[in-house]
């Protein structure tokens, strides 16, 4: 067949034009990874049936730039010795809610984004709508992509808070948010959620890697500039952490977390990332039906109310980042019922409570292979710190010789394999803690008592170095 050269010019007419050529690549839902063609599992993550065919546009921001060659830098951004760099402390503004203002280092620094995720339905929504109510005077703008105004409106209502100058928005389109940021001029923007958002720029569906990249690059640029404090909502996914690719993390100032069982009344907000502060702080509040609630004595919430002693049950001093609190470790130790003896540890790593018990047995001599053990810790908490071992182990004897620990001792010690009691971090606040909410005695290690500080006369500090000397203190020779 011969084609003419009419056929030629208008076949090649786009190239002919400068137009750009827009290409496809399969890219990875979970971790942003591009792929050539469709494969059953990303070699970047190792995540199955994560990739998604998009469109890739050469003429997007993260192309070639078109610009002129030459100087693409002013005097104003020029490499500068760092001994000339000035620094200032940064201007925060504190929030009616104290709890926010420890999370955040301090207060809400502007120009700042900070990113929030956790489960759905655990009150994010509820937290950030708060917050805005509460920022009164302040002009708030707050975008939902996810509920309706009347939605907004009923959840408001239930809210103990008010504030005038809060202006609520449902869009999904980035260019209008940039658009009410540019006529309203708000002092902070609250954008629920990122995963909702969408660019003109990119013809992939909201919620891909591409476009939550883009939304959020095209935010923190708005916010940057314009000094104005951004809260971004985050969904998770089934692995627990934030959907989209992880260089969204990276491009936010503050990462913020919030965890709680929705059975459980109590919530927790924990700093994975702060470039403002420490990312060793924990705010926790109590949903109820006005909204959220600070809890500002938080280890009376993990503690119980009963004054009967029970078997089984015993107090560790535990640091949630640098907050000290007491929790309450109950154990059940019961003759095995099954052919194999059951484990299960609630809020504790079950490993690490496989470990313990072979202490036990191994170096103690107490015959747990052929018991079910059983560990929780109240309130939904989730204890990663090593020094409740000591807590856990006299609770675990407690209830397998059913005898009952004084609710005024306290533990703050980890136990190491050859049965000896180690010593841990932070012990001084912990010992305070404890003398605040009236315990007696506290159990630490040995090597750290001639190096504490001076503690409270209302509490006795007993220092020991192996468990044997536990259990003759505590339960009278066993």
């Amino acid at each position: 067949m011969i084609r003419s050269p009419f056929h030629f010019r208008i076949r090649n007419l786009p190239y002919i034009c400068g137009m750009a050529k827009i290409k496809t690549a399969f890219i990875c839902q979970e971790c942003g990874t591009q792929h050539i063609k469709w494969q059953g599992q990303c070699s970047g993550c190792q995540a199955w049936g994560s990739l998604v065919e998009e469109k890739l546009d050469p003429r997007m921001s993260g192309s070639k730039s078109s610009a002129k060659p030459g100087k693409s830098w002013t005097m104003k951004s020029a490499p500068k010795p760092l001994s000339e760099i000035e620094t200032s402390q940064e201007i925060r503004h504190l929030t009616p809610d104290a709890e926010m203002n420890r999370v955040l280092g301090g207060g809400i620094v502007p120009g700042s984004v900070t990113l929030i995720g956790g489960e759905p339905g655990i009150g994010k929504s509820t937290l950030l709508l708060q917050l805005a109510l509460q920022l009164a005077p302040l002009n708030i703008l707050y975008v939902s992509g996810e509920e309706s105004e009347s939605q907004i409106k009923m959840r408001a209502g239930r809210i103990a808070y008010q504030n005038d100058n809060l202006l609520v928005a449902t869009e999904t389109l980035i260019e209008r948010i940039l658009d009410f940021m540019d006529e309203l001029a708000p002092q902070v923007v609250v954008i629920d959620s990122i995963q909702t958002m969408y660019t003109e720029q990119i013809e992939s569906a909201p919620g891909s890697v591409s476009q939550v990249r883009e939304s959020t690059a095209r935010l923190i640029r708005q916010a940057k500039d314009r000094g104005i404090p951004m809260f971004l909502v985050g969904h998770i996914n089934k692995e627990g952490s934030i959907a989209g690719p992880k260089v969204l993390e990276h491009m936010v100032d503050t990462v913020l977390t919030f965890e709680g069982d929705q059975h459980n009344s109590y919530r927790i907000v924990r700093t994975n990332k702060n470039r403002f502060g420490s990312t060793m702080e924990i705010g926790i509040y109590e949903m109820m039906a006005q909204g959220l609630r600070e809890v500002s004595n938080p280890s009376e919430i993990f503690l119980s109310a009963s004054d009967e002693q029970f078997s089984g049950v015993c107090i560790s001093a535990t640091m949630e980042g640098m907050r000290p609190l007491l929790v309450e470790i109950q154990a059940l130790v019961s003759p095995m019922a099954y052919g194999n003896a059951q484990r299960s540890a609630t809020g504790f790593d079950l490993r690490r409570l496989n470990m313990l018990l072979a202490v036990l047995e191994k170096r103690c001599g107490f015959k747990l292979g052929v018991q079910d053990v059983f560990i929780n810790i109240t309130g939904g908490l989730k204890v990663e710190d090593p020094a409740v071992d000591l807590a856990l182990i006299c609770a675990v004897i407690s209830s397998l010789h059913d005898l009952p620990v004084d609710p005024a001792t306290a533990f703050a010690a980890e136990v190491g394999l050859s049965g000896e009691i180690r010593s841990i971090s932070r012990l001084e606040p912990r010992i305070a803690e404890a003398a605040k909410l009236g315990f007696k005695t506290i159990f630490v290690a040995k090597s750290q008592v001639a190096s504490l500080g001076k503690v409270s006369a209302d509490i006795e500090v007993v220092g020991v170095g192996k468990l044997e000397e536990v259990f003759r203190r505590v339960f009278g020779g066993e």
